[in-house]
């Protein structure tokens, strides 16, 4: 597949693409500074371009069978890159015919807000979280409110430990023996299976270890 992503020069985003190429696909990385991305491949293609810019947005997204979005922000800017920008893919999308979405949101935010530990439901996702958490929650409604075949993952505390392959996804209860955390690799794998399964085509699975 032709796949385009926006968000490549992040943890995720970066694992995201490296994965792709090991399944063959194309990749197109969007992306503010390109520099940053630091990598090579005979599959890539880097576009250098703002998510806010919606007439860069729109040429970018041309020619892709899907679109995968990772935008992230450090947690108290006030910007809400992800909200504006995933609006302004999802209006691309829908102007160039391209269906296939796929975007990384948060674990808590929604109806997961329910499945989260204590500390974090009370503590860290209204404290320290409360911007972060907004802004993936505005970025959903542009998505669940699109005529796109759309899929939200909401991955648990992000790491950089190894892919293992292995984690829970679609949980809808409370559990107990999930550790709430995920490494950006395995979220990453999971991200791209959606593409070639539609278990979750329009809905917002959870994933955590």
């Amino acid at each position: 597949m032709k796949l385009i992503v926006f968000g490549p020069t992040g943890g995720t985003g970066h694992q995201l693409v490296e994965q792709a190429f090991e399944q063959g696909h194309e990749v197109t990385a969007f992306a503010r500074n390109p520099e940053k991305l630091r990598l090579q491949h005979e599959k890539l293609e880097v576009v250098q371009g703002d998510v806010f810019d919606t007439s860069s947005v729109l040429q970018a997204v041309k020619g892709h069978d899907a679109a995968l979005c990772l935008l992230g922000t450090p947690p108290f800017n006030k910007k809400m890159v992800r909200a504006i920008g995933t609006r302004n893919i999802v209006h691309a999308l829908e102007k160039s015919g391209i269906k296939r979405f796929l975007c990384q949101s948060s674990f808590g935010v929604g109806d997961s807000r329910d499945l989260l530990p204590f500390h974090y439901k009370y503590l860290i996702a209204p404290l320290m979280l409360r911007a972060v958490f907004k802004d993936h929650e505005i970025q959903e409604e542009y998505i669940k409110a699109s005529e796109l075949d759309w899929t939200i993952v909401r991955p648990a505390v992000l790491t950089n430990n190894s892919r293992t392959g292995t984690y829970v996804h679609g949980f809808t209860e409370p559990n107990k023996t999930l550790t709430f955390k995920i490494s950006r690799e395995d979220v990453a794998e999971f991200m791209l299976k959606q593409l070639m399964d539609d278990t979750y085509l329009k809905k917002s699975p959870s994933v955590s270890c």
